[in-house]
Order: structure tokens, then sequence, then C-alpha cells
């Protein structure tokens, strides 16, 4: 029902051009599809910008009360799917490399502008929200003129400056979430890495006092703790080094484009990998010391094994989803078809 309803909204809007374009002047033109095109900017209605321009060429033009165009329109309300008509766009798409505005911002001052609240809010955290801004500025920095960058608009402020001004807060509240989650984080890498060490030096079952070797080190639950504990040292005392390093860190602008939730990603995935490896040695101590004479409880060992480890997954799961599609997959701009535009 969505896709049809879609496509009978798009035929529409089709008609509307088509009504408009034969029983207008084409002088009012204007009137019909300002108002809509820039409207449908703002929400990121690409299908909608395209088939206007498709029949209404001139609505490219189309700029609101504060002489904005579309294109600059599209980077102050952070519009990709829009944005990335640019991809589509013919030579056309070269005045806006040197495009400035009535006080003289050029496309990327406007980039640098801090985004509005209804497209930061969605971004869960305030590390990737001055993440995503900071892919913004690079992106429009790559596509306007290389001059562009030290131009100065009327209040004399580079592109750079005014980013560093207008996210000056967004920086601080991501430094201080960083801060937060690395500390949480530390705390228990830090108590696995103090267990694991423990276990490793008081093995299940003691050790032969002749020889020093352990009573069960022949056993192939034996092998599978000895592993588990050593992943699980060396994991836990990976992601305790990574966490401690971010709470060190300068948290400069730059940083949280890729170095921090670099380090912040690394510092997960270790961390739960040597918390899995903890409850599997311990699910292999269990079996070593009472599996001989109840067999039985190699079963329930392993149901209850899966509980933290599942329960880790499914409440961070999210959060390093979130890191690693907006640090290494997640391309937001690009082009997105083969079909011309303007």
């Amino acid at each position: 029902m969505g896709a049809k309803m879609h496509n009978n909204a798009i035929k529409l809007l089709k008609s509307t051009c088509i009504y408009i374009k034969e029983s207008v002047d084409a002088e009012s033109y204007a009137y019909y599809y300002n108002n809509a095109v820039l409207e449908a900017t703002r929400e990121n209605a690409y299908e909608v910008v395209e088939t206007i321009v498709s029949y209404l060429p001139n609505a490219i033009w189309s700029t609101n009360e504060d002489g904005h165009n579309i294109i600059q329109y599209v980077v102050i309300n952070r519009s990709e799917m829009v944005y990335n008509l640019l991809y589509q766009m013919s030579e056309h798409k070269n005045v806006y490399k040197t495009i400035v505005d009535p006080l003289g911002n050029n496309l990327l001052h406007l980039a640098a502008r801090l985004a509005p609240p209804e497209k930061l809010n969605p971004i869960s955290g305030a590390a990737l929200q001055i993440q995503r801004e900071l892919q913004w500025f690079k992106e429009v920095e790559r596509f306007v003129c290389s001059l562009n960058t030290i131009q100065k608009n009327h209040l004399g402020e580079t592109p750079q400056m005014l980013f560093t001004k207008q996210h000056k807060e967004l920086v601080t509240d991501g430094e201080k979430w960083m801060k937060t989650t690395a500390e949480s984080y530390t705390i228990t890498s830090a108590l696995i890495t103090t267990i694991v060490f423990a276990a490793a030096i008081t093995v299940p079952g003691g050790s032969n006092q002749d020889s020093g070797i352990p009573v069960f080190s022949k056993k192939i639950a034996f092998t599978i703790f000895a592993i588990s504990d050593a992943i699980s040292l060396f994991t836990s005392v990976t992601s305790l080094l990574m966490f401690l390093s971010i709470l060190t860190a300068r948290f400069a602008e730059q940083d949280f484009l890729y170095k921090l939730p670099t380090k912040l990603i690394i510092s997960l995935i270790t961390l739960f990998i040597s918390t899995t490896a903890m409850i599997v040695a311990f699910g292999a101590t269990l079996y070593l010391v009472f599996g001989k004479s109840h067999s039985w409880i190699l079963a329930p060992i392993a149901v209850l094994t899966c509980l933290p480890v599942s329960s880790f997954v499914f409440l961070q799961y999210p959060l390093i989803r979130d890191l690693v599609m907006s640090t290494y997959f997640r391309r937001i701009f690009g082009k997105k078809s083969n079909k011309s535009f303007y």
C-alpha cells in the first residue's frame, strides 16, 4: 500500500507540473513551484525536487526569504538525498562552487553552520552528531573551489572559524559523552582483567605438588579453559588500554571524524570478546569440577553461558553498529542514479 501511494503521489505531482506548464504563463511559474520545491528540499524529498525541476527547470533557482537557493538550502538543512542530485548535474553545478549568499557566505560557510535540531536529534550520542557534521563539512569542502576554504564572509570569518564557533558546545558535549562512556567501560574491563588473571594463576582443580602441572591438564575442557582465559586476558587488557587512551585524548574537532570513533569501536569489540571468552572459561571450569559426577550439568552451563553474551549483544550492539556504519560503511554522499538532473 505504501509503494502504491508513493507512486500515485509522484504521478499526481507530474500531472500538476504538466498542468502548470501548459496552463500558466511562464512568468508566473515561480509562484506555484517556489514554496513547494523549497519545502521538499528541507524535508529531503529528493524525488519531488527532481520531478519539479525536470518539468520546470527554472525551479532550480528558487530562493527563500534569506536569498538561499536550493543547493544552499540543502546544505543548511543537511538534506543529503537532495544534495546527491549534484552528482547527476551537468556543468551547471560549477555555479554553486563559487556562489555566495547576501551575507558573503559561500557554500562551505553554510556547511559550517550548526545543523537544525531535527537533523541532529535522531543521531545517537553527541560524538556521532559532531562526526556527521564533520562529514558534511568535508564533503562540501571537496566540492567547492579551494579558495573557498579561506574566503571570509562579511563578519570576517572563514568556514573553519565559523565551524569551530558554531560547534563549540557540541564538541564539548561529544567529549563528555566519550569520556562518560569510556569511564563506564574502563571499570568493566579492569574487573574482567583482574578476574581472568586470578583464574590463570589458580587453575581449576589445582596443580600437582611435585611437578606443578595442573591436575586437569590432559582434559579437553581444561584446554578450552586455558585458551579462553588467555583470550579474555589479552583482549580485556587491550580494551582497558584503548579506553584509557580515549580518556587522555585531546578531543580536537577532527578527532571525532575517525580517530575517536575507531578507538571506541576497537574498545567495545575487544570488551565483547573478553566477556565472551571469560564466560566460556568459567563454563569450562564448572564442567571440570562437576562434570564427571554430574554429566547433566553441561546442558544448563551451555544455556547460561549464552545468557550474558546475548545480553551484551542486545544492549551494546546498537551502539557498535551505529559507530561502525557511521565511520566506515554508511556513505550518505555519492551518485545514486544515472538519470541526469538539470
